[in-house]
């Protein structure tokens, strides 16, 4: 069955491209690049407006994978701000983990990756590139549907926050549409942040103000925490699928198993199914599966753990493995046992030269730890949930170690060139929602914007879930909007269907594709606040 023609136009731009989760962030990034920036100095700008205009989903107080690739010497890097758990926040004997609160927070590391990228390939003023995001928390950014669904939905996990419930709801309530979300105190950071750069949010008047305020709020991590913090540079993994390079976050972040599921898809993939087919969902679902077997023994922060990527990544074991795929019938892969929803917010950006970055950042769950600072405005996140606390497990919670991430920010090259840039947020369904967009983009040539609204699934495994307690169940998801044809064919194939409303169906993608001819098509997703726009 045919992937429908999109409802959203197409954005398509010679010279450049941005696409994220909210309009204000979207015209951010898209104003630098038509002022002579590059993809670098668009991110900068796109991942801080998103953190004032989703302040449920990211921000200054949270984490980031950025992942860039540089045209003129046809290499990638990875700038992993992804922080660790702070030492007063690891105790012996610990059988629980904080789902929010104080004790739930994480050393923030967004920032600093984002500085260090700016430093090492940005052309453009820092202080300029936060000059959006200062104008958007110190004026406000309206309500949407969206916005308010969210603050509906997490009201009442956050009310006993004070300052957060202050800030983000109106007398305990989600805000009515239209309505501003004014941060006053984080403009005030966000000033801070423009004069004296990214070092003054780890070692500066601004880490001194932030490690006051996290004292004052009972969060156990302090201020030689933040000076100890230092983001990584890392070279990308990648796989060939069917001719086209295939990047991704390495560890800690989870893009392998994207990789993994990718080459479990090429052994097996019956060449005259349609991409909207029984066959083809229920062969993505079944790689998945293994390939969430997989991210269980080996997802893990490397500086802890030897993690084999050669070995998981070789096409020998790859084949194998697929081989383990019933193309007739559904399959059990319970995880180790031992709920949760996370909430991220993804971005990409593609220039005029040919860079491009892929991004991703998160305070884990909406509303992260609830704590709101009361006089640097920073909304901290709760990734101390996404440990494990078995002892044998490769994730095991430890001091000054960084947890197991299900961000990733993948890219597609093809001859030396960026192809396609494509992510979304959404735990443990940005992985399985990123595999039916690389195989819709390359396998069926789905232009991006159609394929972005096409009806996806999401499969749930026991012991699946990022958050503690790590729970999960043997069941699909599906928007109703697949065609009766392809969820009759999954349950005959024994899958257990949970259908939901197309708005609430998993994730929210954003895609850029390049053409042959250079043309910059970008695609935004109506699940959420998503906005693309190119010139």
């Amino acid at each position: 069955m045919k992937v429908q023609r999109a409802h959203r136009p197409m954005r398509v731009g010679k010279s450049g491209a941005v696409a994220s989760n909210h309009p204000v962030a979207t015209q951010a990034g898209l104003d630098v690049l038509r002022a002579g920036g590059n993809a670098v100095d668009a991110a900068v700008a796109v991942s801080l407006a998103l953190g004032v205009a989703e302040p449920h989903m990211s921000g200054l107080g949270g984490d980031g994978f950025y992942h860039c690739f540089f045209a003129n010497s046809s290499r990638g890097a990875v700038y992993n701000g992804s922080g660790f758990a702070p030492a007063r926040a690891v105790k012996d004997g610990m059988t629980q983990l904080p789902t929010r609160g104080p004790e739930s927070v994480s050393v923030p590391g967004a920032i600093g990756a984002l500085g260090l990228m700016h430093a090492q390939q940005g052309s453009m003023p820092w202080a300029e590139l936060v000059a959006p995001s200062i104008e958007a928390a110190k004026h406000g950014v309206g309500v949407t549907h969206v916005y308010q669904r969210f603050a509906a939905k997490y009201a009442h996990e956050i009310r006993p926050f004070s300052h957060a419930a202050q800030l983000f709801l109106r007398n305990g309530e989600a805000p009515q549409i239209g309505e501003f979300i004014v941060q006053p105190h984080l403009a005030a950071s966000l000033e801070l942040l423009a004069n004296n750069g990214a070092e003054g949010f780890y070692r500066g008047a601004l880490a001194q103000l932030i490690a006051s305020d996290m004292h004052e709020a009972g969060v156990p991590i302090t201020a030689d925490d933040l000076s100890s913090f230092q983001p990584q540079v890392q070279a990308p993994i990648g796989v060939n699928y069917r001719g086209y390079e295939i990047h991704q976050t390495p560890p800690n972040s989870t893009g392998f198993v994207l990789l993994q599921a990718l080459k479990l898809v090429e052994a097996r993939l019956p060449r005259d199914a349609a991409f909207l087919s029984a066959e083809v969902a229920h062969l993505l679902i079944e790689a998945k599966k293994l390939a969430f077997v997989e991210r269980e023994k080996f997802g893990a922060d490397p500086s802890f753990v030897s993690i084999p990527l050669d070995e998981m990544l070789d096409e020998r074991y790859l084949q194998t493995l697929a081989e383990e795929i019933d193309l007739r019938r559904s399959a059990t892969r319970p995880l180790r046992p031992t709920p949760g929803e996370g909430n991220t917010t993804y971005f990409c950006v593609v220039d005029r030269w040919g860079n491009a970055v892929s991004a991703i950042q998160s305070l884990n769950t909406c509303f992260g730890s609830g704590i709101a600072l009361e006089r640097s405005g920073i909304l901290l996140n709760n990734r101390m949930n996404c440990w494990h606390l078995d002892a044998e497990h490769p994730n095991k919670l430890a001091a000054g170690k960084r947890v197991r991430h299900t961000m990733n920010a993948p890219m597609v090259l093809k001859d030396g060139k960026v192809w396609a840039v494509f992510g979304t947020p959404g735990a443990d369904d940005q992985v399985q929602t990123n595999l039916q967009i690389a195989v819709g983009l390359i396998d069926y040539d789905i232009d991006p914007q159609s394929l972005v609204e096409a009806p996806r699934w999401s499969s749930s495994q026991t012991g699946q879930s990022a958050n503690w307690p790590h729970g999960g169940d043997d069941a699909l998801t599906v928007e109703d909007t697949m065609p009766s044809a392809v969820r009759d064919g999954l349950r005959e194939r024994g899958h257990q269907l949970v259908e939901v409303p197309y708005r609430e169906g998993p994730c929210s993608v954003a895609c850029i594709r390049v053409l042959d001819n250079g043309a910059k098509v970008a695609a935004s997703d109506p699940r959420r606040d998503g906005w693309a726009a190119a010139y």
